[in-house]
């Protein structure tokens, strides 16, 4: 999973001019789902999230985390986070999971999210056209993906895969 993490002052998402999803304090989370991904990456990357160090403190510096904070999360998934464009000029997506395997595996991780003990947690509407609106606080921005592991190193690619000295 791959996930472009947003801290906002508020963001929101609109789906043919209804908003459906919005939030004050907090993350706007682009999440995209890999062919590989799972359980195990979802869960991983919520507890990421949830516990990430980038939100202000009363002296402005990055000490506390959305779950300190009380903060929001805005989940908008995206499978142009899967994009190539190393060959050509049109990016080929093909990196990205099928639709009917990633929009399970989203609302996987917003549960997770929530489980965390984020809240709240909203969404667009997998596969519309929507507009983002993203008021970002810093800015600060981080792009995560869950085939680096915890320790900076690759993941297996496949259960039952093992990396050397694992």
């Amino acid at each position: 999973m791959r996930a472009v993490v947003q801290r906002v002052n508020q963001g929101s998402v609109s789906v043919d001019g209804v908003c459906v999803g919005s939030i004050g304090r907090g993350l706007v989370i682009l999440l995209g789902v890999g062919h590989c991904d799972g359980e195990r990456e979802a869960h991983w990357l919520a507890q990421k999230i949830a516990n990430l160090r980038i939100m202000a403190d009363a002296d402005g510096c990055m000490n506390l985390s959305l779950l300190e904070v009380g903060g929001g999360a805005l989940v908008i998934s995206q499978f142009t986070l899967y994009g190539n464009a190393q060959r050509g000029r049109r990016p080929s997506y093909s990196e990205a999971a099928a639709p009917e395997v990633a929009e399970p595996l989203v609302e996987r991780f917003c549960a997770l999210l929530a489980d965390e003990g984020v809240p709240p947690v909203e969404t667009g509407e997998f596969g519309a056209m929507m507009n983002v609106v993203i008021h970002n606080d810093g800015p600060v921005t981080l792009f995560l993906d869950t085939e680096v592991s915890r320790r900076g190193r690759l993941k297996p690619s496949a259960p039952g895969d093992t990396l050397p000295n694992d």
